[in-house]
């Protein structure tokens, strides 16, 4: 095989309670890439959108992700990658994360599976230091696993899938633009051990539930003292959706990754799509832009496409 496609998907990370842990990935919207070998060792990039990110690799998540891999195998080949991002940068959907981990999927695609899934992320995860200017891998999980996952620890990376029942997500994406590296400086140097111990219980809350499939008890843990509290003052109107939201029945939900980005889960695809119209109800009264998606949750994680 010279050429292969594949979707990448967004993902929403964090979960509320889970900050760099916690992750799970979307059906829609998805990032479109076409791989293909050449006969130099290079990497070249090809953007088919209007986001005017770099060509140059090593300024591209994609173009580090892809050359981390040209490093490792040491053939005298390379990649010629066409991406047609519709995951916005700076949305909190994990834009850069589906471009480095699909990247390094459609690559590994070309080179008969050479490696695992975990060499793969490790892969990933240089080119999203390049977007985050950190190690953290709660995006990359779920783009590369689907579904739900835990980052147990980055320094070994170590993931875990976590067993989830049917959910509905849905998602408000203002159209602003927040940068995940000034996010994480205004987030407190020190936290509580109250409020830590408080984030620690849900983390394990959340995951039994969604384990157990509770409902009740995926609401209950959807909760964070630490984060959202100073990151919501980046989003406008952040109080206003997460109350409309929960009065239209969604279980829980919050901010997106670092944002602007809001999530709501519901139990029902009815109920996620009355949380969308009552996100719409709120925004349509603002001057600002906005998108919105409905979907399940994505259990494939990046998928290959066929020819």
């Amino acid at each position: 095989m010279k050429e292969v496609s594949v979707l990448a998907p967004a993902s929403v990370a964090n979960v509320v309670c889970g900050f760099d842990c916690l992750g799970f990935a979307l059906a829609a919207p998805f990032d479109e890439m076409n791989l293909r070998l050449i006969n130099e060792k290079t990497v070249r990039i090809i953007n088919q959108d209007d986001h005017n990110l770099p060509t140059e690799p090593e300024k591209n998540v994609a173009g580090v992700a892809l050359s981390a891999i040209l490093d490792e195998i040491g053939d005298e080949i390379g990649f010629e990658v066409k991406i047609t991002k519709h995951i916005k940068p700076g949305s909190g959907l994990g834009s850069s994360s589906a471009s480095a981990v699909g990247a390094v999927v459609a690559a590994n695609k070309l080179l008969s599976e050479r490696f695992s899934r975990m060499e793969l992320a490790e892969f990933a995860l240089k080119g999203e230091f390049l977007a985050s200017q950190g190690r953290h891998a709660d995006n990359v999980a779920p783009c590369l696993y689907g579904g739900f996952t835990l980052v147990r620890s980055v320094f070994p990376l170590d993931i875990v899938e976590i067993e989830f029942p049917k959910l509905f997500v849905t998602v408000i994406h203002p159209q602003i633009e927040i940068k995940t590296s000034e996010a994480r400086k205004i987030l407190p140097a020190q936290v509580p051990l109250k409020s830590a111990i408080h984030a620690w219980a849900n983390v394990g809350a959340l995951i039994a539930a969604l384990s157990k499939g509770d409902y009740g008890l995926i609401a209950r843990s959807l909760e964070d003292l630490i984060v959202e509290p100073v990151r919501k003052s980046l989003i406008p109107h952040f109080d206003e959706v997460k109350n409309a939201s929960l009065k239209a029945n969604a279980l829980g939900g919050g901010i997106s990754g670092s944002g602007p980005s809001i999530f709501m889960l519901s139990e029902t695809l009815e109920t996620a799509d009355a949380v969308k119209q009552a996100m719409c109800e709120v925004y349509e009264n603002t001057k600002i832009e906005f998108n919105t998606y409905v979907s399940e949750i994505n259990s494939e994680g990046v998928k290959i496409l066929d020819k």
